[in-house]
């Protein structure tokens, strides 16, 4: 079982005008904490937890071998005093909600730039899964070995491609079972990802959900890459140094289309004011304009 988080790989947002849903907000391979992205989502109402899963305090340095466990855990946690509990990853984030969505019951779990199976992590030397459940490593998809960079900075898109076709029945038990997500289902991809072929993953996701009797939203947008800027977001910088595709503009575009659907998926506030501050007390100041 994990270890429980320290206060240092946690951050809550708090909203001043509860729509009562509370997300779990998951980065991917930057092993940021999403604080800002916390805050935006708690300004239109969501209760958010950003973790670190990786790299904290007692944690796995890297994406290898992380219990999900972790993640059931809070969102237990957020369950105690919600009764709508989502869970929001982004690419190996993502990987991980929708492992743990495919685990847990979740009302609604939304995954920017997803992948459709599990992969495999490296540390000291091992490769090993990303994910484990009870102890044990899920099945995993390994890395094509003749595989080397051609761009600088490496674009990753065809070392994916590649390692999925290597061995098809590893790939389909590393397949994460999204047919057991009960709970709402949003994706969103970039056409110009060029980390994974982001994409083709959400199309398998949705194909295999559709198989079972199970819908799948999809948000998409031809020309944006790996990274989602959603309406009041700035464009994130650091993590692992790769080429991600996309530009700033499409990016943006494809936030603002996702951004409807999150809201609807969330029940998050349209009409609250994004860019206002406000520090009046509505529940006194009959002049007070911040609603």
């Amino acid at each position: 079982m994990p270890s429980p988080l320290s206060s240092d790989d946690t951050y809550d947002a708090l909203p001043a005008h509860p729509r009562g849903t509370a997300v779990l907000l998951l980065a991917g391979s930057s092993g940021r904490l999403e604080s800002a992205r916390a805050d935006l989502l708690s300004r239109r109402g969501a209760r958010v937890r950003a973790i670190r899963w990786f790299g904290g305090v007692g944690q796995r340095p890297v994406p290898h071998e992380v219990p999900i466990e972790l993640f059931i855990d809070q969102i237990e946690l957020l369950r105690r005093d919600h009764d709508r509990v989502a869970i929001f990853g982004t690419s190996f984030g993502a990987e991980a909600a929708l492992v743990t969505a495919s685990t847990v019951d979740i009302d609604t779990t939304v995954a920017a730039s997803p992948s459709s199976v599990v992969w495999s992590g490296l540390a000291d030397g091992q490769w090993s899964s990303h994910w484990t459940l009870d102890g044990a490593p899920l099945p995993s998809v390994a890395f094509d070995p003749a595989w080397t960079a051609t761009t600088d900075p490496p674009e990753y898109l065809s070392l994916y491609s590649s390692s999925l076709a290597l061995d098809s029945a590893r790939t389909e038990a590393a397949t994460i079972p999204v047919e057991r997500i009960t709970g709402d289902l949003l994706l969103v991809t970039g056409g110009d990802d060029r980390v994974w072929p982001s994409t083709e993953f959400a199309a398998a996701i949705t194909q295999r959900r559709l198989v079972h009797g199970r819908r799948t939203t999809t948000v998409e947008h031809p020309d944006a890459g790996h990274r989602l800027i959603l309406p009041g977001e700035v464009p994130a910088d650091g993590g692992v140094a790769m080429a991600r595709g996309g530009s700033a503009a499409a990016d943006r575009t494809l936030g603002e289309h996702a951004w409807v659907e999150i809201s609807r998926f969330l029940d998050l506030d349209l009409d609250l004011d994004l860019d206002r501050d406000c520090d009046c007390d509505c529940d006194r100041d009959r002049d007070c304009d911040c609603d």
